[in-house]
């Protein structure tokens, strides 16, 4: 249920069709309203159509085609930006793109327009005897035309500042931070002796493959304190997970656990997942690495990544990590692999230094990143992963670098980190 609803919370269509359900329900229920004649009274009549069934038509003909015209230059223009994004920004960005509310929310009205029109249009009856003027149905969609005329100028703007890479680096630097917050502690995890010996664990495995969505942890420890055992997950999620392959181990044999276990946590079949803030950050290193292509050769997108990396870190510094350890009455019942600080800092910046190569404003910059996070870090164990990275900076560009003013700056840069550091 839980990755269903993940499912339909990022799918492109969900805002759109719900919001043409809508529009279309409301031009039924005004038309219905106005049959029986209970037009709300604090409307001036000045507002309402007063037009015949001819003028009624046409003014809803032309909206409904105006706005099914408009909503598939709309969509054209929305594949391009997709694919423009994907070429220049990488195709893990394309879900940002896809489940951005302002371009569902454009579509979705220009396409509720059409159908509000319609459903309008076919009450509209002429005659002496049966005449039928929808006046309040063919009012709102005189308003509604205005709406998408207002919301087609927002879409253009949206759309051009969407595409603008510091823009995406922004956006995609919020998912990080929010995810950090909604997945980090205020305070650090209480430790708990493992008194398991899992080399005699019963091991159980998946049928299927996919990236691990959703774990249900306490469904899980729940389960695990019924039947007397203790679970340890192999994979973390956002981890690929291969089928018949080891997936968890039980402390001792449980009947059933597979079907248990399997009936707990959720795999899809992409990635990143919302148990898992180094999608994101994937996301962002994807970025930079496309702008240290020789193809692109642009330093400064790596540089400004590089910022909000370091950011990112500066931010979960007061904060704890979770151990991954879920008990139930003291007992310790579920461990989950999690994330520690030196995997975070190697999925953030050895990606980058690897493609940066010769790149001496690159490297010299992630040394100034890298000074900046130990400056507001005092937790012995982090910094001595950041100073591992910068040791790798600093002995990667003594080796390549050809200019040796550019040797000399990064020496410095790397003197002030292990100053900032001590």
């Amino acid at each position: 249920m839980l990755r269903f609803i993940q499912d339909v919370t990022d799918a492109f269509w969900a805002l759109p069709a719900l919001i043409v359900a809508a529009l279309a329900g409301l031009g039924v229920l005004v038309v219905d309203i106005q049959m029986l004649g209970r037009l709300p009274g604090w409307i001036p009549e000045t507002w309402i159509y007063g037009r015949g069934d001819t003028g009624a038509r046409t003014l809803l003909g032309a909206i409904a085609s105006s706005a099914i015209g408009v909503a598939g230059t709309l969509f054209s223009i929305t594949i391009a930006a997709l694919t423009l994004a994907s070429s220049q920004m990488g195709p893990r960005l394309l879900r940002n793109f896809m489940r951005d509310r302002g371009n569902q929310m454009t579509l979705g009205v220009f396409l509720g327009a059409f159908a509000y029109a319609l459903v309008v249009l076919r009450s509209v009856r002429g005659g002496e005897d049966t005449a039928f003027v929808p006046a309040l149905g063919v009012t709102i969609g005189l308003v509604l035309a205005g709406a998408c005329v207002a919301l087609l100028i927002y879409f253009i703007h949206h759309v051009a500042n969407r595409i603008n890479v510091d823009t995406v680096i922004d956006l995609v630097h919020d998912d990080v931070v929010r995810d950090m917050e909604r997945l980090t502690l205020d305070e650090p995890c209480r430790e708990y002796p493992d008194p398991v010996d899992w080399s005699w664990a019963a091991k159980v495995s998946l049928r299927q493959a996919g990236y691990l969505q959703q774990t249900d942890t306490g469904a899980l420890a729940d389960w695990a304190k019924t039947h007397g055992c203790g679970v340890r997950l192999l994979k973390r999620p956002g981890e690929f997970v291969f089928p018949h392959a080891p997936f968890a181990l039980v402390s001792h044999e449980v009947e059933e656990a597979e079907a248990a276990i399997w009936g707990r946590v959720a795999l899809s079949r992409r990635g990143g997942s919302p148990a898992d803030f180094t999608f994101p950050v994937a996301q962002l290193v994807e970025v930079a690495v496309r702008a240290l292509s020789p193809g692109v050769n642009d330093p400064r997108t790596a540089i400004s990544v590089l910022n909000r990396l370091g950011a990112a870190l500066a931010w979960l510094a007061p904060r704890h990590l979770h151990n991954g350890v879920y008990e139930q009455d003291g007992v310790v019942r579920l461990y989950v692999p999690t994330l520690d600080y030196a995997a975070l800092a190697g999925v953030m910046f050895d990606m980058i230094r690897q493609n940066a190569g010769t790149s001496p404003t690159v490297l010299i910059h992630l040394m100034t990143v890298l000074t900046a996070v130990a400056a507001v870090e005092t937790d012995l164990h982090r910094l001595n992963v950041l100073r591992r990275q910068a040791r790798i900076a600093d002995e990667q560009g003594q080796a390549l670098f050809v200019n040796e003013n550019d040797k000399a700056v990064l020496a410095t840069a790397y003197a002030d980190f292990l100053a900032t550091a001590a």
